[in-house]
């Protein structure tokens, strides 16, 4: 029997990578998730930054990253010199200063075509997951394994669930936008 409730777990896997996704997307504020999952070479490794430091916010356009071993710190560096981020780093010795340039209007206007490409991705993502289940409920109907009603009432709460989880999208969507685009 088909449980349109056994999909839950599938539809807020789409949300959850959306929010990481979101996450990196710099807005006028400076925001550790900017950097923390950044791969850094260390102990002959590959680690994320967020593992080997201390990220913190010291004012509202630089971060302080502080890495617990302080041999590393040149590497650490390195790779944030090598990121998209268009911020300044400056080796204070025992720790790095990321500061965030302001957003000009076109690089504002770039991130929320970022954005707005993200936010379908994870829209035709919850639509496939939704003609997956679909194509489930119309084979278990035509095998006999449900009834014509109840394959109504399953395409009916499953176009419910789906519409609800684009609003989740839309509405994230819509805060990320206004982070982006205020100044």
């Amino acid at each position: 029997m088909i449980n349109i409730d056994d999909y839950k777990e599938s539809f807020e896997k789409n949300l959850e990578h959306l929010k990481k996704e979101l996450a990196v997307i710099r807005t006028g504020r400076a925001s550790p998730s900017l950097v923390e999952n950044i791969l850094i070479e260390a102990y002959n490794t590959k680690m994320p930054l967020k593992q080997l430091s201390i990220i913190t916010v010291t004012e509202a356009k630089s971060l302080v990253i502080q890495p617990w071993d302080k041999t590393i710190i040149k590497e650490i560096e390195k790779q944030l010199a090598q990121t998209n981020l268009e911020a300044t780093v400056r080796n204070e010795g025992n720790l790095l200063r990321v500061i965030m340039p302001p957003l000009t209007e076109e690089n504002r206007k770039n991130l929320v075509k970022i954005l707005n490409q993200k936010l379908e991705n994870t829209r035709i993502a919850i639509r496939g997951l939704r003609d997956e289940i679909r194509g489930k409920i119309l084979t278990a109907e035509k095998n006999k394994e449900i009834s014509e009603d109840e394959k109504f009432r399953l395409l009916e709460k499953l176009d419910t669930a789906t519409k609800s989880y684009i609003n989740k999208v839309e509405e994230l969507g819509e805060k990320k936008k206004e982070e982006i685009l205020t100044i």
